[in-house]
């Protein structure tokens, strides 16, 4: 019997968990056993007796490494010397960003699945979109956060004493945290307007109900309808016009990334200035490679001369461990749906999903993506 092994994520701040106990009956019923390091979802407020409710076994950390023939985790693990040769282990690995992670995977003699090399655009890929689902979180979090942050109402509000405007709110980014944000954000009563540089997400914002900030300059749609780097002069031009109507508004939310790049910066300093006080900046974006906003730091939060609020928005996930982990738990469900055959996890070469997120196997890093990543790292 195939074994399923879950345990604590170590990573600073990180509180959510690889599977919830609601979906530890599925694997169960697909003949699979689940072996989960106590406390591991405490952070998500799961506790040891629901998941042994649910048909887990719980055990310490080393005997689920010793025990599982798949190991689930959010991020990679601190402690790679713990696998062993011919074991698996699924998580968002982020390879791309970390090669020489995949070389040490592979060196153990571990197979590697990575969910954020998943080809997002095919249909049936969906259920174990990772990073949609937790994008979808974070957008959500992202609003509740501007909106604490902010001074004043959201809605507008007719009282005895008089009637108060409804916040502007702008999103700078329509992905899936961006729109999720925008929906959130026109929930709460704001008017709200959206803006990417892809033309196929201007569609997406007209369709939430938001108003679509429309900037005389470049598309940026790159393959895969992901977002591509402009180029300096189409850089220039937007931010330029950026710049201008961020100043019309209460609240920006940011929400822009690059696959595999550094953020671009959207919300400069001379938006900043522009900006009136008591306004309020949130940067989805921000972390070690930088930002959506000019001195956004993660996990911090800054007041700038004018008094405009700069809120590095990192960690919005754990935040909201436990949905967060409920949505993850069935993207790792459904990877593990595709994946076990015959009650073992088998990989198809001729699966395109299998293909594009299988990152080692057999000893070898043998992602094309992975491997070219490595090369440029070789050569830098």
């Amino acid at each position: 019997m195939t074994t399923i092994g879950v345990v604590r994520e170590t990573d600073a701040g990180e509180r959510r968990v690889a599977l919830a106990p609601d979906d530890v009956p599925k694997l169960r019923r697909a003949g699979l056993r689940v072996l989960v390091e106590a406390g591991a979802g405490a952070g998500s407020w799961f506790p040891d007796p629901a998941y042994a409710a649910a048909g887990a076994e719980l055990a310490d950390r080393a005997e689920v490494y010793a025990g599982s023939d798949v190991l689930v985790v959010i991020g990679p693990p601190d402690d790679l010397t713990a696998l062993r040769p011919g074991q698996w282990l699924a998580g968002l690995l982020a390879p791309l960003t970390d090669p020489v992670l995949a070389e040490r995977l592979a060196a153990a003699g571990v197979t590697a699945v990575s969910l954020d090399l998943l080809p997002r655009t095919l249909s049936r890929a969906q259920a174990m979109d990772a990073l949609t689902s937790q994008a979808s979180v974070a957008g959500y979090k992202a609003a509740l956060v501007a909106a604490g942050a902010y001074g004043g109402y959201l809605p507008m509000l007719m009282t005895a004493a008089g009637t108060t405007r409804p916040a502007r709110v702008l999103v700078l980014g329509a992905g899936v945290a961006g729109l999720q944000a925008i929906a959130t954000a026109r929930r709460l009563g704001a008017t709200v307007t959206g803006y990417d540089v892809r033309e196929a997400a201007q569609e997406d914002i007209a369709s939430t109900g938001a108003t679509v900030l429309r900037l005389d300059t470049a598309a940026g749609t790159g393959t895969g309808g992901y977002a591509r780097r402009l180029t300096a002069a189409e850089t220039a031009a937007q931010q330029q016009a950026l710049d201008r109507a961020v100043a019309g508004f209460d609240i920006v939310i940011t929400t822009a990334q690059v696959p595999d790049g550094r953020p671009p910066v959207l919300v400069t300093e001379a938006a900043l200035d522009g900006l009136r006080p008591g306004a309020v900046v949130v940067d989805t974006a921000a972390g070690e490679h930088g930002g959506n906003v000019a001195g956004s730091e993660p996990g911090k939060t800054m007041v700038t001369p004018r008094g405009v609020t700069v809120v590095g928005a990192a960690g919005l996930l754990a935040q909201l461990p436990q949905a967060a982990s409920t949505a993850y738990s069935r993207n790792i469900c459904a990877l593990l749906g595709s994946l076990v055959r015959d009650g073992a996890p088998v990989l198809d070469p001729d699966d395109e999903i299998h293909a594009a997120i299988v990152v080692t196997r057999d000893g070898a890093v043998v992602n094309p993506r992975v491997l070219a990543a490595l090369g440029s790292e070789v050569g830098s």
